[in-house]
């Protein structure tokens, strides 16, 4: 059980810092980055906060990904809306100021960024399972075949399309962030020698069965 609750811990750390990260690049004020022009115009639009937003994105993409035959984690459904929840909360502390000049926009961003990667880290090793975006993904290269890379691009590029005819920001920070994000994560995981594909992430079934035993052992 101890060894569930560090999990368990992992992956909310890793949930608060990428809310922390997105909220910092957003603030930058030099374009956000792909899926947040789509969750920001989608805000804009419907008159949503921006957690919530993304909490409704996510939903939906769970359940096409389902529908596609993709499997679900705790950490999906843990990402799927505790993100949101956690980007709301820290909007409304509003403790992470706006930019007000494009170096510390730049400098912001880039931050930014390396939260988000600090906090995938935490996250991806608690191997509850992948969200429900890079699910996405996944089940989009297994359908149709296409390289993971490509299909990711393909996507991004359609959701800032989207994003930006509802009203989102697309700009420089946009393009850096198509660029930078994977760069950055590649650094912090380098950093703390962690290795993504020696990761199993576990299906909610998995880990259901797997409190379960370890809840026998401990009685």
């Amino acid at each position: 059980m101890t060894n569930f609750l560090v999990r368990l811990l992992n992956m909310l750390i890793g949930l608060v810092l990428y809310a922390l990260g997105i909220v910092a690049t957003i603030n930058a004020n030099v374009g956000y980055a792909p899926w947040e022009v789509f969750h920001v115009g989608l805000a804009d639009v419907t008159g949503l906060t921006l957690g919530v937003a993304s909490i409704i994105a996510g939903v939906v993409i769970a359940i096409i990904v389902t529908a596609m035959g993709e499997k679900l984690g705790l950490g999906t459904l843990a990402s799927m809306i505790l993100t949101g929840v956690f980007i709301d909360i820290i909007v409304m502390l509003k403790f992470i100021p706006a930019a007000n000049n494009f170096a510390a926009g730049i400098a912001m961003l880039t931050a930014g960024m390396f939260i988000i990667a600090l906090g995938s880290y935490f996250y991806m090793k608690a191997a509850f399972g992948a969200g429900p975006r890079d699910n996405l993904m996944v089940v989009l290269t297994r359908k149709t075949k296409i390289p993971v890379g490509v299909c990711r691009l393909l996507v991004e590029l359609l959701v800032t399309f989207v994003g930006w005819l509802l009203g989102g920001m697309a700009g420089i920070g946009t393009i850096i962030s198509f660029i930078g994000i994977g760069l950055c994560v590649q650094i912090v995981f380098s950093v703390f020698k962690f290795d993504v594909t020696a990761v199993k992430h576990e299906t909610l079934r998995e880990t259901f069965s797997r409190m379960g035993r370890e809840n026998a052992d401990g009685n």
